[in-house]
């Protein structure tokens, strides 16, 4: 594989969801002109899985009920201080949105409509029905488009260049050519979306910016937590967004008995019975409506729904703080222990972990700190970049030989093919049991053995070899499922 000629940015945010869009917004707002790269296309990230709304306390007060419901959701863990900052940014955050154009559910008087989903003290989650996910989505790109903001697709990120803690710049493949792309920077802000591909496939979440910090010597954190969405559709690995329950929804046993979402996620036999959806929150929900027909050839006005608790987004990541500096254990200049900076490298939303959700997220928090995170670390990261000094060329050509050695060990033709990592890794972490020993110390034995056998690409050829795409993201998700089952 060739190398291109060097490119050079202040800041490179890498993702192509909310976090990622609304950081590279930030940067352009306080005076940078960012890159964002992403291994698909423009518009992606809009198909994400509509788990929610968005929670923000517009008939309250103030945020104080919110954060103390965050904190009883997420439990012992979770930092309360970083609980206080995200609940205390959910109506600005929401207003801005309005500003920019995203069309809300509405009540009668012109307020946006909220539900009062599991886990709320009152009637908190707003959006867009079902489609909440997908129109924040296309109003943050357009936002993006409007600031000229630059965006290479197809890009898929696959290792940070990075010299004594500092990062440097990212190496990069161009999926359409195979040519291996370095880019040094200033800042690089990890804004991707989860490693919930490791229970299904890599393209449901492949976790790149986690694993990008893995490989970068960063320790992760909240890697034992895996929270559960109790409304997937059982047997496929859809997910119906939990507004559903606020609207007229209700989860049952298969008797007819009416329960809540802590049975679904504990593992009772449950139906989701949406025959009594109110007739205005219907036509919000019509998405939903249309996938139950298409899989499971049910219509949600007459049948009932058999669902299952899925792995629909994950919560942990790397360890970061309000600015989205991500942090490592390390000491000062006296000797003393203390959390340091990775300087100039940044996470938001599902690549970071701030201890917001602890051992599991409040309905609505998820898409709500997706935002406040990634704004945080665009505009953090865009001053601190005007200040910095590139580091030179050796951290990157030194990560580019890396880089290549590692996709070049692909296609030695050993190790096990895509389709029987894929399916033995998802297989093994649906089994694995990290709260027994027994269980992940076996899981752990077998996804090392299956690291150290490696992947095998069939497909020489490296002009738009999607099969390496997938091998590159396997051999991450490993990577992570091995921390995951470490942290037990």
């Amino acid at each position: 594989m060739s190398t291109v000629a060097l490119e050079s940015w202040d800041v490179v945010v890498i993702g192509a969801g909310p976090a990622a869009l609304r950081a590279a917004i930030a940067c352009a707002d306080a005076g940078t002109s960012p890159l964002i790269i992403d291994g698909s296309g423009i518009g992606s990230a809009s198909g994400a899985s509509p788990i929610g709304g968005i929670a923000a306390s517009i008939d309250e007060m103030d945020s104080s009920s919110h954060r103390e419901d965050t904190v009883s959701a997420g439990g012992e863990s979770t930092d309360k201080i970083a609980a206080a900052r995200l609940c205390g940014q959910a109506v600005p955050t929401l207003a801005e949105l309005e500003r920019w154009g995203l069309v809300l559910r509405r009540r009668e008087g012109g307020l946006p409509h909220t539900v009062r989903a599991p886990g709320h003290s009152v009637a908190r989650l707003a959006g867009c029905g079902d489609s909440t996910v997908r129109e924040v989505t296309r109003i943050l790109e357009e936002q993006a488009i409007k600031r000229g903001i630059q965006r290479w697709a197809d890009t898929l990120p696959i290792q940070l260049a990075t010299d004594n803690h500092q990062v440097r710049g990212v190496v990069t493949l161009n999926i359409l050519t195979g040519e291996i792309n370095p880019i040094q920077a200033k800042a690089v802000i990890l804004a991707t979306d989860g490693h919930q591909g490791l229970w299904t496939t890599p393209n449901e979440g492949a976790g790149t910016g986690t694993v990008l910090a893995l490989r970068a010597g960063i320790t992760l954190r909240g890697m034992e937590f895996t929270p559960k969405h109790p409304l997937t559709l059982r047997g496929c690995d859809i997910h119906i967004p939990i507004d559903v329950l606020g609207s007229g929804g209700r989860i049952r046993r298969e008797n007819g008995e009416d329960v809540g979402p802590e049975e679904v996620i504990d593992g009772e036999s449950c139906i989701l019975d949406l025959r009594g959806l109110d007739s205005e929150a219907s036509p919000w929900f019509s998405q939903t409506s249309s996938v139950v027909s298409d899989r499971l050839g049910l219509d949600i006005s007459r049948d009932v729904i058999p669902i299952t608790a899925g792995v629909a987004y994950t919560t942990g990541g790397t360890p970061c703080d309000e600015f989205g500096r991500v942090t490592f254990e390390g000491h000062t200049s006296e000797g003393l222990p203390a959390n340091l900076w990775f300087t100039g490298l940044y996470s938001a939303g599902r690549s970071s972990n701030s201890g917001t959700h602890g051992e599991g997220p409040l309905p609505g928090n998820i898409l709500l700190e997706d935002l406040v995170t990634g704004k945080a670390a665009g505009n953090h990261a865009s001053e601190w970049s005007r200040g910095a000094q590139f580091g030179g060329l050796a951290p990157l050509s030194g990560s580019c030989k890396e880089a290549e050695e590692r996709i070049a060990e692909m296609s030695n033709k050993a190790g096990l093919s895509v389709g029987q990592f894929a399916s033995r890794l998802s297989s093994l972490m649906r089994s694995a049991n990290p709260s027994e020993s027994s269980s992940r110390q076996s899981a752990l034995a077998s996804i090392g053995e299956m690291m150290d056998a490696g992947i095998r690409i069939s497909d020489e050829s490296p002009v738009m070899n999607t099969e390496i795409v997938t091998a590159i993201r396997l051999d991450g998700l490993a990577s992570v499922a091995h921390s995951i089952l470490g942290s037990g």
